[in-house]
């Protein structure tokens, strides 16, 4: 699927490209006969679209590469990266075509009248970039590829200037003649926004911006429709180019075994992939909500060989030694439950009470539970 999209981004910005070339070139000649300069600034913007066009190829091509042993979170940061520039090529573009129009303005005696053809141009353009805006979005939406929709909001500002410019020759030839420069202008304008507004976002994503906030509620609200999960907590989001990365804890009941817990997370990767496959998820097993709480606020509870030692040395004296198949800890509220499951009964003269008090020493003890072990011939 990954190579399928890849095919499918540099198909339609190859076609992309090649209309740009087209209409850059027509823009720029008819501009420079026909007298306009709005046509002629519009037709450089059509041909900075090259350089994006280009941009996304490779862009696309290196971040859509699977993850591999320098890269383990993958290549998407190439498509950040490449939105990056894309957006600082626009602001260029709209801040020298805007001082362009505005030298011109400042010498308006000189300005000339725009004739017939740069209006057909301009016409054109707009019909065919917004053609070409509508195949790349489709194409974008379909890849969640925020630089392929980047580049067809390129294109789109390109429809909207050609629109400014249609307006601009038309004016100027129906007498107002600083027109065809104010549109112009308004062309650098509208560049520089959309250029903007791209940066803005790489640099969100760069910065490892978490989702929005409805989108990181709809995401808890999946995860607690599993009936096992008593909590969702500490969700933490970020964007690596198209992929979503999430970090999740999950509360679960705290008696169950460690394979029915990882089972319970993987319950919730599935749910969450049904509503959106780009996600890459993490979670986090929890005995009870610790959200509340940092990692300093954890007492040195001890650990199994540890405590096994510990309950050896209390229990010798009595004359039962457990074996650590016998035992199931329970970590919660900053004490160690213990389920102690017994093969056989205890000796005649030991009760839970006897092996309860030579732990009372021990502040991490929280309950001490006896269990019978039952075993059935296979």
């Amino acid at each position: 699927m990954p190579h399928q999209h890849t095919r499918e981004a540099h198909k339609v910005t190859l076609i992309g490209a090649a209309l740009d070339t087209l209409l850059g070139v027509a823009k720029i000649i008819v501009g420079w006969f026909s007298q306009s300069h709005a046509l002629i600034a519009d037709g450089i913007h059509s041909l900075s679209d090259l350089l994006t066009d280009a941009l996304v190829i490779i862009a696309t091509h290196y971040g859509r590469q699977a993850p591999d042993k320098e890269h383990p979170y993958g290549h998407a940061r190439f498509e950040t990266l490449g939105t990056l520039i894309l957006s600082s090529i626009l602001i260029a573009v709209a801040g020298a075509i805007a001082y362009d129009s505005l030298l011109r303005l400042l010498n308006a005696e000189n300005l000339q009248i725009p004739t017939w053809p740069a209006l057909v141009v301009a016409a054109i353009s707009i019909v065919s970039k917004e053609w070409i805006f509508r195949y790349t979005l489709h194409i974008a939406n379909k890849m969640k590829s925020d630089l392929l929709k980047a580049n067809a909001w390129h294109s789109r500002s390109d429809a909207l200037s050609s629109i400014v410019v249609f307006i601009g020759i038309g004016g100027s030839m129906l007498g107002i003649q600083w027109l065809d420069q104010i549109a112009a202008f308004i062309v650098g304008l509208m560049i520089a926004h959309i250029g903007w507004k791209l940066m803005s976002d790489s640099l969100k994503d760069l910065l490892d911006t978490a989702l929005p906030e409805e989108e990181t509620r709809s995401i808890i609200e999946l995860a607690s429709q599993i009936k096992e999960v008593k909590g969702v907590h500490s969700l933490r989001s970020r964007k690596i180019g198209a992929l979503v990365f999430l970090d999740i804890h999950l509360q679960v009941n705290p008696t169950i075994s460690v394979s029915e817990g990882h089972q319970i997370g993987m319950k919730v990767i599935t749910l969450l992939h049904q509503h959106d496959l780009s996600y890459d998820i993490t979670f986090h097993i929890d005995a009870e909500d610790d959200s509340r709480r940092s990692y300093h606020d954890h007492p040195a509870l001890p650990l199994r060989q540890e405590l096994l030692l510990n309950l050896q040395q209390a229990w010798q004296p009595l004359g039962f030694v457990p074996d650590p198949s016998q035992l199931v800890l329970h970590y919660l509220n900053h004490k160690v439950d213990i389920d102690l499951y017994l093969n056989s009964t205890l000796p005649e003269d030991i009760n839970q009470t006897d092996l309860v008090q030579p732990l009372t020493q021990y502040t991490w003890l929280g309950e001490l539970r006896l269990w019978k072990r039952y075993h059935t011939d296979p």
